[in-house]
């Protein structure tokens, strides 16, 4: 299976987000301007180190700075539609991690839209890069691609 054909299936992903789209979303052509898919993805990846592995974007000693993301859009969405960011870890390092990340429309099995977000985790007082503590580090790790791809392709049940 290619990665294309991975990144678009909702079985590849780990969690999920409802995302609801807006009326401003929309553009002079009728459906979501390719800017929102973006903002998606930041607000997918942020609920998750958020919810998930515990950063506090107000008052933490760390931050996410984004050092590169790109989007590939293969059906148009439009308002009012309800959304579901799926998100993977693609790939974990010392102090970076590129998210997956799957837009969805509700309980559709082929992504709209898909791409890939890079985090690096920074001191936030001196915005220079630190490893990924292992509080945050447990949570990426249940959501590896590998452990999705690798179930699905060699047809054991997916992970829980």
């Amino acid at each position: 299976m290619s990665d294309t054909e991975i990144a678009r299936l909702r079985e590849h992903y780990g969690w999920y987000l409802p995302i609801p789209t807006r009326w401003m979303d929309n553009d002079i052509y009728g459906h979501v301007n390719n800017v929102n898919y973006y903002s998606y993805f930041d607000t997918v990846a942020n609920a998750f180190m958020i919810e998930q592995c515990g950063l506090d974007p107000h008052n933490g000693e760390h931050a996410g700075y984004i050092v590169h993301s790109e989007c590939n859009y293969k059906r148009g969405i439009t308002f009012p539609e309800k959304l579901e960011g799926g998100l993977r870890v693609n790939r974990l390092g010392n102090s970076s991690v590129q998210w997956g990340i799957g837009i969805f429309k509700e309980g559709e099995a082929l992504a709209s839209a898909y791409g890939t977000f890079t985090h690096v985790l920074v001191d936030r007082a001196t915005e220079k890069s630190v490893p990924i503590p292992e509080h945050m580090r447990g949570p990426m790790q249940a959501i590896a691609k590998d452990r999705f791809c690798s179930a699905i392709e060699s047809g054991l049940p997916e992970p829980s």
